[in-house]
């Protein structure tokens, strides 16, 4: 999940389960203890992705698969991270002569926005090591994208929604600029989307704006809107989030039944499958199947009618190459041991530019969206005609 919305759902939390205040909120004397819930709980939710830091100071381009989403992000460091982001807090706090929250709620705090942080990033296909350094496995609940626009709505809308209603004073100001703000987002996303190969139709924006004029402007039917607190319209926020996984939870299943529809019918040896999600919603999936020589991928869209095995049979299929000895001794080499650790559905290529032998590791899961376009996490290895090692590293272009 991306660092904003992780952001956005730490907020969330603070104000629908620990009483917090809005961040910019104004206080009569200085920063008010309902604030500082709310920044820690965000700071809580933002904290495990500071493990970037180390990349911007190293040069070892395989730390996005080593490190990134591990000690930060394991269940086993969580209560250290915590104690230690409270006794700071509180120290801050107290230089600054801040109303501050008690050692012992400060910690909780922290430990369930750092707690969310994990969680959400179980939520899609990366992976992440958290159980780390007990265990270095990548679990992966392939649930949501990893940039999943009406997930992150989900978790900020409520809490404009309360930032709207919280007085009558200027409200209709408010609810307009939310609406008209959340509205150009919906169109810059569309738009943006036909260059990075997932093409939202533009109704999408049509539709979004719609649903976001009933959201800001129905609570004014009969002034119900100013009557709901802050912490019940986020609280609104939680269930409605927690109901939308439970929509990802079935589409998923929905989803696996039909790779496996698919493997039953062709009779394919399948080692393993899975069935990832794809944008711009929980109907649309990637179903993968690796085999002995290769890997098949095929695209499923859930809210199309007719068989699963009907539209199953439109499929890309991504062979192995076949083993030689520069393959053999690239797939030796630490580096692309560490990468193939990293793979789920991997898949090798090879060809020859001269007297060069070029051999790319590719993981199907990040297949390019884009035809043509580099796909992610290509790790690539150049060797001489004696087998040396020339060049090696990720795909840039």
């Amino acid at each position: 999940m991306d660092t904003i919305t992780h952001g956005i759902a730490g907020a969330l939390l603070g104000k629908a389960v620990f009483g917090g205040e809005d961040l910019f909120s104004s206080a009569e004397k200085g920063v008010s203890r309902g604030r500082i819930l709310t920044w820690a709980s965000m700071l809580g939710a933002i904290f495990p992705d500071g493990d970037i830091v180390r990349d911007i100071f190293s040069r070892d381009p395989l730390l996005v698969i080593t490190w990134h989403r591990s000690i930060t992000h394991s269940f086993l460091m969580l209560p250290a991270f915590a104690l230690a982001l409270a006794a700071l807090t509180r120290w801050f706090a107290r230089k600054r002569r801040w109303e501050a929250p008690s050692f012992a709620l400060l910690t909780l705090v922290y430990a369930v926005g750092i707690a969310s942080h994990i969680l959400f990033d179980l939520l899609n296909s990366f992976g992440t090591m958290a159980w780390s350094p007990l265990e270095w496995r990548r679990p992966a609940w392939d649930l949501i994208y990893i940039v999943d626009l009406t997930f992150s709505g989900i978790l900020l809308v409520p809490q404009l929604i309360a930032g709207v209603y919280r007085t009558k004073e200027g409200s209709v100001r408010r609810s307009l600029r939310s609406w008209v703000l959340c509205t150009m987002a919906a169109l810059v996303i569309v738009v943006a989307s036909q260059f990075v190969g997932v093409q939202v139709p533009a109704r999408v924006a049509v539709e979004t704006g719609g649903v976001l004029a009933v959201v800001f402007f129905a609570p004014r039917l009969r002034g119900w809107g100013f009557t709901v607190s802050r912490a019940t319209w986020c609280r609104m926020g939680l269930t409605i989030f927690l109901v939308y996984i439970g929509v990802a939870m079935a589409a998923h299943k929905a989803a696996l039944v039909r790779v496996r529809q698919f493997v039953a019918s062709q009779h394919i040896e399948a080692i393993q499958v899975a069935a990832v999600p794809l944008p711009p919603s929980v109907w649309q999936w990637d179903g993968l199947i690796q085999t002995p020589r290769g890997v098949y991928e095929m695209r499923l869209d859930l809210a199309e009618r007719g068989s699963g095995s009907d539209q199953a049979l439109e499929y890309n299929y991504y062979p192995e190459a076949l083993s030689n000895s520069g393959i053999l001794e690239v797939r030796s080499l630490p580096t692309v041991q560490r990468v193939l650790a990293f793979a789920r559905f991997p898949i090798t290529r090879f060809h020859r530019e001269g007297a060069v032998s070029v051999v790319e590791i590719a993981d199907v899961r990040f297949h390019s969206l884009i035809p043509g376009r580099v796909w992610p996490f290509t790790y690539r290895v150049r060797l001489d005609a004696d087998g040396k090692v020339l060049s090696q590293g990720w795909v840039r272009r």
